[in-house]
């Protein structure tokens, strides 16, 4: 089913949007839960919340990219979840692993007006980057995959994509500080 049939499917009210959004969106959002995670009972309550949660927000939003969307959801979802988790055990998975990675470029205590500017400044970094390395960052970072995982699906050793991924913090680091972003 195309994305527009599948809104307006909540925009009815629909029960079936459910069904079709996990359908063709399920294994995409799983995986991106179960990156951050690494627990299958909690990746599939994620990807639930992420159904009941769009369910709530179509109407009044339509969004432009339902995958993003839907990715969007989760991701927070599996961020408040993995937080949760954290404060009763300690824990670690991908999510942490990134997080210590990216806190060398942008440091991890932001305040509200510092992180609009440094999403603008990230995704200007972004751009202008070439797209194998795009992905990779954005595998990483974004999707909080593992190097490993990484390098089976970019056909890579995983010694290239550390290296990659530590070029690209480095550049990011000197374009954020180019920018004035300071740590």
């Amino acid at each position: 089913m195309e994305d527009r049939q599948i809104i307006d499917l909540y925009w009815k009210r629909n029960e079936n949007a459910i069904n079709e959004s996990n359908i063709k969106y399920g294994a995409y959002c799983t995986t991106i839960a179960n990156n951050i995670l690494q627990s299958k009972n909690d990746s599939e309550e994620c990807v639930n919340d992420t159904w009941y949660h769009a369910w709530n927000a179509i109407p009044p939003e339509i969004p432009q990219k339902l995958s993003l969307f839907f990715g969007r959801i989760t991701r927070n979802l599996a961020i408040d979840r993995f937080r949760k988790n954290r404060s009763k055990k300690s824990g670690g998975g991908q999510f942490e692993i990134c997080l210590d990675e990216l806190s060398e470029c942008i440091g991890d205590n932001n305040h509200f007006e510092e992180r609009i500017i440094l999403k603008d400044s990230l995704n200007d970094f972004l751009r202008n980057i070439p797209q194998k390395n795009r992905e990779i960052f954005m595998m990483r970072y974004w999707y909080m995959m593992s190097v490993h995982n990484i390098a089976e699906r970019q056909g890579i050793s995983e010694g290239s994509v550390k290296m990659i991924l530590q070029r690209l913090r480095n550049k990011l680091k000197v374009h954020l500080e180019r920018e004035g972003i300071t740590i």
